[in-house]
């Protein structure tokens, strides 16, 4: 932390969501993923030293209801002691204000605003990665949201819309508006998820700038992880696709379980987390079409080829039973 004597607000007030000094692992919010239920179970089990909410879309018409009443029961400080970030993802300043304040009020202690999901491109205002088209517009909208926000605030983004070097233009925003720290995906916005992280990137704004960067993209395994944190100097890691297919990922990166397991002890690992995600999410959402939509959704990241046809088999399954009868044939 640095504290500047011209700085009216003494940023120690502002609690980040990790303890100083800590490199923390967060898990990435992913749409569609991270709900309630696989947080609590990540939470449980390998405990990220953050998690996110997937995001929460900001109503930009309904004054009175900024959120829907689901995202504000899913607010709170922390879950299972775990810090909760809150991440907005929405347009226009007056609507984005007024959701920070909602969100506060309902019990947010983190914020993050979403400025890098590929996806924002569809709706009708430009949202996530699509304001990054419209950088005049975040002149406004970061330091007003600032202003509004009391507890930590971070901006998740791309490196930039269609180019990789925007961010650096956007640096001085960022510095001068005070955010708490930055989650940087190198990649650009019509990129989505091709090509390869360029986390050269990653390391030449970490030189650039006084606050934490969070490195996200492309950690599959303990050892990207950690040369991603030696190469750049970055403040933390976040986990996204990684950690789904592999939850093990925060516990190998801290040196608490095998770098490079083999295919017995991988096979015990993914029945157990499959098993007890089938369980969570038959307790959290309704009928068995639902639940094995969603058990199936974290299927996608895992591309380990020794599990590719147990993949292919758990796809295929048409009931709860038929999905679990697969995975006891694992470890």
């Amino acid at each position: 932390m640095h504290h500047h004597s011209d700085t009216p607000r003494t940023e120690s007030s502002r609690q980040l969501p990790w303890p100083p000094g800590h490199t923390p692992l967060m898990l990435a919010p992913m749409q569609g993923l991270t709900n309630r239920a696989l947080r609590a179970l990540f939470i449980d089990w390998v405990r990220p030293d953050v998690v996110f909410t997937e995001f929460m879309r900001v109503n930009p018409v309904a004054a009175t209801r900024r959120l829907s009443a689901g995202d504000l029961r899913e607010i709170a400080p922390a879950e299972g002691g775990v810090p909760l970030v809150v991440q907005l993802i929405g347009h226009g300043r007056d609507a984005l204000v007024s959701a920070a304040r909602a969100a506060e009020a309902a019990g947010a202690l983190h914020l993050n605003l979403n400025l890098g999901c590929p996806y924002g491109r569809m709706t009708s205002g430009l949202t996530g990665g699509g304001m990054l088209k419209r950088p005049e517009e975040l002149e406004e909208i970061i330091p007003a949201l600032r202003r509004a926000i009391t507890g930590s605030f971070s901006v998740k983004l791309r490196a930039g819309y269609d180019d990789p070097r925007q961010i650096f233009a956007l640096l001085p925003l960022f510095e001068k508006a005070e955010v708490d720290f930055l989650v940087l995906h190198p990649r650009t916005v019509v990129q989505e998820y091709d090509g390869r992280a360029d986390h050269g990137i990653t390391a030449e704004v970490v030189r650039r700038t006084r606050f934490p960067v969070i490195a996200n993209g492309d950690i599959r395994t303990a050892a990207d992880g950690l040369r991603l944190l030696r190469e750049s100097g970055a403040a933390g890691l976040m986990l996204g696709r990684g950690a789904i297919a592999d939850p093990l990922l925060f516990r190998r990166l801290r040196g608490e379980a095998a770098a490079e397991p083999d295919e017995r002890t991988r096979g015990a690992e993914l029945r157990h987390y499959l098993h007890e995600l089938l369980q969570r999410y038959g307790a959290l959402f309704c009928g068995e079409t639902q639940v094995l939509s969603k058990v199936k959704g974290a299927l996608a990241p895992m591309d380990d080829p020794a599990f590719e046809q147990t993949r292919a088999r758990l796809r295929k399954a048409k009931t709860v039973r038929a999905f679990a009868a697969v995975l006891d044939e694992l470890g």
